[in-house]
């Protein structure tokens, strides 16, 4: 049944967009079928009203922060939740959960096309947000721990594995010189690539860039959030996640890469430039740079389609 459902489900998306490309009308078929999906959810969510919903996921971590912990706090919101499920310390994405499991110690990319349960679960041009709340991490986590003397500039960098290419959505080491000699007088920047050893890896195998050595010698005016972790782990934050939801509380500027990098430093409001070739990835041709990343929190999404654009951005912005 569920074959022939989405059979007819990508008949109408090719009606419905005849011009688009054959392989971008599945990401709106499972859209489609995700949302058909809740029906049989009508009465628990809005009659009875139980607490039943467990969300359960494995998947990767940008389809986490732009569908899954949205989808959680809307069922929070609803009275519906009932237990939440996902990866080592991510108890702090889910504070709003009463009863949280850290269950996996790895990601795996291909799960996250298995939840057609979530309302929102691929790239689509029809998202539904009948069912998803953004989650408001900055309201909840500013604090006066992290507090300088000049305002916040987070650098949330990523060097890994892109779709089994070598690292495409990074800023290398002239690209971190050129934005720090220039903004370091009028901001405090944190640079921000976690190690392997701090977050929970899927697929995307992770590169030495080699800029945390370079920016202790060469910028010790620039705090690295993996110092920042050595020196408040034992005492002001639980593990590496809750440490960069508190520091991106406190910040209005971000520059992030694709991906859940850039889904992430989203949800914190001000201005987040995002840096992501548009030759890849599916964002660009549903532009959700657009329609779906300034709901996480009412930001102001740059989209930088190559890095000069990022300093393009930075000159009229920052």
């Amino acid at each position: 049944m569920e074959r022939l459902i989405l059979k007819s489900l990508y008949l109408v998306a090719l009606i419905k967009y005849p011009r688009i490309r054959n392989d971008l009308r599945y990401f709106i078929r499972d859209n489609y079928y995700c949302k058909l999906y809740q029906v049989r959810y009508l009465l628990q969510d809005y009659v009875v009203k139980s607490r039943y919903k467990i969300t359960d996921y494995q998947g990767e971590f940008d389809q986490e922060m732009r569908y899954v912990i949205p989808f959680a706090y809307w069922h929070h919101l609803n009275g519906t939740l009932q237990k939440t499920i996902s990866a080592k310390n991510t108890k702090e994405f889910y504070f709003f959960s009463e009863n949280h499991e850290e269950r996996y110690d790895k990601r795996i990319w291909t799960e996250s096309y298995a939840h057609y349960d979530v309302p929102n679960m691929t790239h689509s041009n029809s998202y539904s947000y009948r069912k998803w709340a953004p989650v408001p991490f900055k309201a909840h986590y500013k604090n006066e721990v992290f507090v300088f003397d000049k305002p916040i500039l987070v650098i949330a960098n990523k060097y890994n594995l892109e779709w089994d290419q070598p690292p495409i959505n990074y800023l290398g080491i002239d690209d971190l010189e050129r934005i720090i000699t220039t903004f370091t007088s009028k901001y405090q920047i944190i640079y921000n690539r976690p190690l392997s050893t701090h977050i929970v890896q899927d697929n995307s195998e992770v590169y030495d860039l080699n800029e945390h050595v370079w920016l202790r010698e060469n910028h010790p005016e620039v705090i690295l959030m993996s110092d920042l972790f050595e020196q408040y782990k034992s005492t002001v934050v639980k593990n590496f996640n809750h440490l960069q939801l508190m520091v991106y509380a406190n910040s209005n500027h971000f520059i992030s890469m694709h991906g859940g990098t850039a889904a992430f430093a989203s949800y914190f409001g001000g201005t987040n430039i995002i840096l992501s070739n548009p030759n890849w990835g599916m964002e660009h041709h549903f532009n959700e740079y657009a329609n779906l990343f300034p709901k996480f929190s009412g930001a102001r999404i740059l989209h930088a389609r190559t890095r000069e654009e990022v300093f393009n951005y930075l000159k009229a912005y920052y």
